[in-house]
C-alpha cells in the first residue's frame, strides 16, 4: 500500500540561498517508512514559474507557481537576499502567502523570518532569526517575541530557524514531530549530522570555533552514551578527560553550547524515545534503560520536553 505522503512546498524568491533550498529537500527527501517508502513529497515553487536568481553565480528553474501553496501540508520560506528585509512585503509575496491553506504548518529558514513577520504570521509568537539581523528585526517587529539565542522555535504551527545550517535542526525537528525519533535519527545518520543539537546560536556569536587542543569533550560524551542506563556524575565525566569538574564544565559549555547536565538529559530523552518506538519494553523498563530510574521520572521529563506521556508517545509513533 502506498503511503499518503506529507506535501512540503518550498517558496523561493530571487536571491535565494541554494544551500537552504538543498537542506529542505535533503532532510525531508531522505525520510522513509519502515518499508522504504518516501514519507514526504517535496516541491519547489516561486512567485512566477521560470528562472529564479540565487545569491550564487547561477539561476535555478522552478516549474511551480504559488498555487502549489494551496495544497501544501507544510510551507517552508527560505531566506532571500536582499528581499527579506525590504519593507513592506511586495504584493506578489503577500498574495502568495495568502494562498496557504488554514492549518498548514509554516516554517522559515534564517532571515526568511522577516517575511513571516511582515505578513503578521509571527505577531505574539516566539521566533528567532540570524544573530546578525536581531537588532533590525526587533526594531521592525516589536510585537514578535524574538529569542536570539536558540537554533529554532516552534509556536502554534509556525516555526523559525536561526542561521542557514540551523535549517537542518529545524527540518529534523519537524520530521521528529511527524514520524518520531527513529525516522529523524535515521535521516540525521544519512546526512552525517547530529539528530539534535543542544544550545543555541549564541555560542557561534561569541566563539565560532573552539580550540580543539583545550575544548574536546568527545571521550566523556562517548562514555556517557555507553552508560546512560546508570547515574552519571560530573566527576566521572571530568575524569574521562583527566581534568577538574570546573574546567570540564567550562570546556563542555564552550564546545556544546549547553551544560553537561542538560546535554545528558537530552540524550536520555532521545534514548527513551527510540526504546518506546522500537521495543515493547514496559515504561518502567524504558525508564531504567534510559537512565531515568522510574516511570514517574521518565513521565515528568518527557512531558516537559515533548508535551506528551510515554504511553501517548508510543501510541503515536510505534504504530507508524
Amino acid at each position: 500500500m502506498t503511503l499518503d505522503r506529507h506535501r512540503v512546498a518550498v517558496l523561493v524568491r530571487d536571491g535565494a540561498l541554494p544551500m537552504e533550498l538543498g537542506i529542505v529537500h535533503r532532510i525531508f527527501g531522505q525520510a522513509r517508512s519502515a518499508l522504504g517508502e518516501p514519507l514526504y513529497e517535496v516541491l519547489t515553487c516561486t512567485l512566477v514559474p521560470g528562472p529564479v536568481r540565487t545569491d550564487a553565480d547561477f539561476t535555478i528553474t522552478v516549474e511551480h507557481g504559488p498555487e502549489l501553496l494551496e495544497s501544501a501540508d507544510t510551507v517552508v520560506v527560505p531566506a532571500s537576499k536582499p528581499d527579506d528585509e525590504a519593507r513592506p512585503l511586495t504584493p506578489a509575496v503577500a498574495a502568495a502567502l495568502d494562498r496557504i491553506r488554514p492549518g498548514a504548518r509554516i516554517a522559515s529558514v534564517c532571515t526568511g523570518s522577516f517575511t513571516l513577520a511582515a505578513a503578521g504570521l509571527l505577531d505574539g509568537r516566539r521566533a528567532t532569526t540570524h544573530w546578525r539581523s536581531v537588532d533590525r528585526f526587533r526594531a521592525l517587529f516589536p510585537q514578535v517575541l524574538l529569542d536570539p539565542d536558540v537554533l529554532y522555535t516552534s509556536d502554534g504551527g509556525i516555526l523559525t530557524s536561526a542561521g542557514v545550517a540551523s535549517g537542518i535542526d529545524l527540518c529534523l525537528h519537524m520530521v521528529r514531530a511527524d514520524f518520531g525519533a527513529a525516522v529523524a535519527n535515521e535521516v540525521a545518520r544519512g546526512t552525517v549530522v547530529p539528530p539534535h543539537r543542544d544550545g543555541g546560536q549564541a555560542q557561534y556569536v561569541r566563539r565560532p570555533v573552539p580550540e580543539p587542543a583545550v575544548s574536546s569533550t568527545g571521550r566523556a560524551r562517548a562514555w556517557a552514551l555507553e552508560n546512560l542506563h546508570r547515574p552519571v556524575s560530573l566527576r566521572e565525566l571530568a575524569a574521562c578527560e583527566s581534568t577538574s569538574t570546573r574546567t570540564f564544565t567550562r570546556r563542555f559549555r564552550d564546545e556544546m553550547g549547553t551544560s553537561p547536565g542538560r546535554w545528558l538529559a537530552r540524550q536520555r530523552i532521545e534514548r527513551a524515545c527510540v526504546l518506546l518506538e522500537e521495543t515493547d519494553l514496559p515504561v518502567d523498563g524504558v525508564a531504567e534503560r534510559a537512565g531515568f530510574g522510574t516511570a514517574g521520572s521518565l513521565r515528568l521529563h518527557l512531558q516537559a520536553e515533548l508535551g506528551v506521556s510515554p504511553t501517548a508517545y508510543r501510541r503515536t509513533f510505534q504504530s507508524r
